[in-house]
C-alpha cells in the first residue's frame, strides 16, 4: 500500500469517527469542554492532513492524521466519548 492510499484510508476513517463520535457528559477524568476543546484539534488535524495529501506531501498527511487517531483513542481510552473505528465495526458485522 501506498502512503497516498494509507493516507487516504486513514483520513476516511478519521471523518467516519468525527461523524459519529459521541462525546460522554460526565467523565471522572475530563471535563466535557476539555473533550470537546481536544475534538477540535482533532478536527484541525485533519483538515492539515488532507490540505498536505492534496499537495502530495503523503508522510506530513499520514503523520496528522496518524496524531488524529491518538488523540481520539485516549479520550476513548479516559472514557470521554465513545466510538469504534469503522474496520473494526465492520469486522463484528461480519461475524
Amino acid at each position: 500500500m501506498t502512503l497516498n492510499q494509507l493516507a487516504t484510508r486513514y483520513i476516511a476513517s478519521t471523518e467516519t469517527v468525527l461523524r459519529e463520535i459521541q462525546v460522554m457528559e460526565a467523565s471522572q477524568n475530563i471535563e466535557e469542554k476539555d473533550v470537546r476543546r481536544i475534538v477540535d484539534h482533532v478536527k484541525a488535524y485533519l483538515e492539515d492532513a488532507k490540505y498536505y495529501k492534496d499537495k502530495k506531501r503523503f508522510e506530513v498527511s499520514l503523520a496528522s492524521v496518524a496524531y488524529c487517531e491518538g488523540l481520539l483513542d485516549a479520550l476513548r481510552m479516559l472514557g470521554a466519548v465513545k466510538f469504534e473505528w469503522p474496520e473494526k465495526a465492520e469486522r463484528k458485522r461480519e461475524e
